[in-house]
């Protein structure tokens, strides 16, 4: 009973309805969009200091031995949260963009639809294929595939979410009205610095390991790996690389505009998307 309780499938959405409770008691002026789409932020930075302890624990544990060392977060942490946190996200996020452009008075948005789906589906195509990969992809291969070797690999895709609680913080000071403040400035170069780190660099990082352990240059590692890693490492590398330019692009686009004498408000949340 406790570990039902416990599992992800009841965890995320219960913090996300909770959250839904919670917040317009605390900041009244609030409408739909902004309750739901904090919500959401919430549920997601919880998830990824989670996903990155568990990371954390994984990868230190196994460090000596980076192909055979095992720990059991590696294949337990997907099964009761990764998987089904992917699943809650699909699902929050959508219902973050239906009740954006419902608080905007689309007629389409009036009640949920095959439509307003539809419109979800082309808007946030990326992230949804990204989720729906991590779970027809990622997945499978931490359960079944594996033949109980890289642990310390898996736990470094954990590491991937240490990002995700500073974009939050990013979108919620703005919603708070405090991106002026030197908090959403430092948060900023926080984002931008653990993106790098941990979605871009961490990934010929692996392979630096992955050649150390075996005795072999940086260069020559992609030759030894099945072509199946390389391709599964790639996909899920280039949107983390599209998805950091954007980053420094809107980065830049701050920065310019804080430095103008009459600079405009950063635009409010919920007229952004979701950028991790």
């Amino acid at each position: 009973m406790l570990q039902v309780l416990a599992c992800g499938a009841v965890v995320f959405p219960g913090l996300f309805f909770a959250f839904r409770r919670i917040l317009p008691c605390v900041f009244k002026h609030w409408n739909d969009a902004d309750v739901v789409l904090v919500s959401e932020r919430l549920v997601s930075s919880i998830h990824a200091v989670m996903a990155t302890t568990a990371g954390a624990i994984v990868v230190a544990s196994c460090r000596d031995s980076v192909v055979n060392g095992r720990h059991w977060l590696a294949t337990y942490f997907v099964i009761w949260y990764g998987g089904p946190y992917m699943t809650y996200d699909i699902i929050a996020m959508y219902l973050s963009h239906f009740h954006r452009f419902r608080v905007k008075g689309h007629e389409d948005y009036k009640q949920h639809s095959l439509r307003t789906i539809n419109s979800f589906i082309r808007r946030e195509f990326l992230l949804v294929l990204h989720h729906i990969a991590l779970l027809t992809i990622l997945l499978p291969v931490t359960l079944f595939f594996r033949r109980d070797q890289g642990d310390f690999f898996i736990g470094c895709l954990f590491l991937t979410e240490l990002s995700t609680p500073f974009v939050s913080l990013g979108k919620i000071l703005i919603q708070l009205n405090l991106q002026n403040c030197w908090l959403h400035k430092a948060n900023g170069g926080m984002v931008l610095l653990t993106f790098f780190m941990c979605r871009i660099a961490l990934f010929p990082y692996m392979y630096w390991v992955y050649g150390r352990h075996y005795g072999i240059p940086l260069y020559s590692v992609p030759f030894h790996l099945p072509l199946s890693t390389n391709l599964g490492n790639v996909c899920i590398l280039a949107p983390q690389v599209y998805w950091f330019v954007l980053l420094c692009r809107k980065g830049f686009r701050l920065y310019r505009r804080s430095r103008m004498p009459d600079s405009s408000p950063a635009a409010p949340v919920t007229d952004n998307p979701k950028d991790d």
